[in-house]
Formats: structure tokens, sequence, C-alpha cells
């Protein structure tokens, strides 16, 4: 079964490129690093060798919210939320080992473990302490094992559209013929041996469509960012690393011992990670709420930021200071 459905996403593949298979090479850094940083961008060098990109925006003494990005993305997907944010909250977002700014790292690490030490550096260096941890996507992942890691240092959790348990997941490929292509792709050795020279537009441009339920939002400026992106000096490779690590053996956790409030925010039409996952965090989180969207698909912060970010405003707000 599992190969019949690496046939399909072959095959599918092969039918978005259907004849604009090109090479593209990498983009050096620093051009990238030029056209996709701003003001607020602040870089952490590690002791590793690796440079942390962040975002350090918003009230400066207002409730630290921290917000981690989903795979293949970067801190620019959360640029709604800081702007509507920003003026009651301190908001600080960072781009994951492997992506964004950051981009590839000495020792190819990109472990969830490896991202929530990043997490743990660029707040320490902050000297946040205490904060509300969110993510969409791979970043909510990080969220709950974040927490489930360092309780301490979590006040509440803000999950969207997060990936959950690993034995959440059902056999095949996500749900929808309109699903992200390239994270199925990414999956079989085949592509990614041949990946690292082709050109990602085609892929990035269905996967963006993809995770949208309003396809017309994903405009030209978008899939360019995410493909320049994708093309900085040494992100394929780290991509590729990514998606070829072995799967970890350790046991699954028991969310039920992460008892901080947390705001569960889902797309109805999230071709990726359903919403019966967000059901499932719902249903298994002490102190959880869950918001549907029926209007939005994977990405709701980008697809319906006012609506998003007044509900984490209202969540927020109810609380107790830290």
């Amino acid at each position: 079964m599992k190969r019949r459905y690496g046939v399909i996403a072959a095959i599918l593949g092969l039918l978005l490129l259907g004849g604009v298979v090109v090479l593209e090479g990498d983009r050096p850094a620093a051009v990238i690093d030029a056209r996709y940083s701003s003001d607020a961008s602040r870089f952490l060098d590690r002791p590793d060798g690796a440079r942390i990109h962040y975002r350090d925006e918003g009230r400066a003494d207002g409730l630290p919210l921290v917000l981690l990005h989903g795979s293949n993305a970067s801190l620019h997907t959360w640029e709604p939320w800081v702007a509507l944010l920003g003026d009651t909250y301190r908001v600080i977002t960072l781009d994951l080992p492997g992506h964004g700014l950051t981009g590839r790292v000495p020792g190819d690490d990109y472990s969830t473990e490896a991202f929530v030490d990043t997490v743990l550096a660029v707040t320490t260096h902050l000297g946040v302490e205490r904060f509300v941890l969110g993510g969409n996507s791979m970043g909510g992942g990080v969220t709950w094992r974040f927490a489930l890691a360092h309780p301490d240092r979590v006040a509440a959790m803000v999950l969207v559209d997060a990936t959950g348990l690993w034995s959440w997941r059902e056999p095949g490929p996500p749900r929808g013929s309109g699903s992200p292509i390239a994270f199925r792709l990414l999956g079989q050795p085949w592509f990614r041996g041949v990946a690292r020279k082709l050109d990602p537009k085609p892929l990035i441009g269905q996967g963006l469509r993809a995770s949208f339920h309003n396809p017309e939002l994903v405009d030209d400026a978008m899939i360019q960012r995410y493909y320049d992106l994708s093309l900085r000096e040494g992100t394929r490779a780290a991509t590729l690393a990514r998606f070829g690590a072995a799967r970890s053996s350790e046991a699954e956790p028991d969310l039920a011992v992460l008892t901080q409030p947390t705001l569960i925010l889902w797309g109805e039409h999230d071709t990726l990670i359903p919403p019966e996952v967000g059901e499932r965090f719902a249903a298994v989180l002490p102190d959880a709420r869950l918001i549907v969207y029926p209007d939005a698909g994977h990405i709701p912060m980008e697809e319906v930021p006012e609506r998003s970010a007044a509900d984490v405003h209202l969540f927020l707000e109810g609380l107790a200071p830290l």
C-alpha cells in the first residue's frame, strides 16, 4: 500500500512538472538575506556555528508571544499577526534550522529536538523566561514538544493546524486531490536523489495554492518569496536531509500532562492535516478550546488573519498574568 501511494505521488509530480523540469542552482545567501531581512531582523550566532534569524517586534513590555512556522516556510508567515497583535503583545518569530534566513546549519541536525533547542536558545538570549508559544503545522508540533521539555517556560499554547502524534496519522496521502504534492515527493528516496538540482517553482506554486482554501490569495510575491528562500545556498540540501532523516523510535508522549491553556485553530479545508487532528488535540489536552474556520485551509493566520488574530487576542486577554 505504501509503495502504491509512492507511485501515485511520483505520477502526480511528473504530471505537475509536465515539460517544465529544468535545472536551477542555488542563490548566494547574502543576496537572499538582503532581499528578505527587515529592520527588525536579528541574528543569533550559536556555538556550533549556526546563525539563527529572528525578529523581536511589537510592544516591548507586552505579553511575549513566540511563534513557529511550518515545514518549508519561514517567519514571514506570521507577518499578518505581527501587524495585528503587535500593538498589544511582544511578538517573537524565528526561522528554524533549515528554513528562511537561518538556512543550513553545521551538522545538519533538523530534528525536533534541535528545533526545541533553537527555541530555547533564542528565548534565553532575549531574556524571555516565560511566554505563550504558538506554531503552525510542523511548528505546532515543535510547540507541544517544547512544552513537554520545558513546561515551566510555557504559560499557554496556540496550535494552528499543528502536527500531532505519529499514531494519529492516517495511512496514505493527505485527503483531497488538491493536497500539496511536494511533501509526498520529498518522502520518496528516488525524488530526493534528483531534487537537489531541479527547479522547485512549480511544486512551490502548487503546494501554496493547495494550502489555501481560496487559492486566489496566493499571489506572485508569495510564491517568489518561498521560491527564493528555497534556493538560498544550502537550503535544498537541508530540506533533503530533514526529509531523509529516520523517524524517532521513542514511545509517544502523554499529551494529557500539558495542562497549559491551549487555543487550537484549524482550517476546515486543510488537506494536509485534517480538522480531525484538531479534535484529537482538544480531546486529549486538559484545558483546550478548538476553533475551526469554515473558509480556511492549512495556513489560517495568512488566509483569515483578522479573525484568527482576534481569536488569539481574546484568548491571551483571558490568561492569568505571567
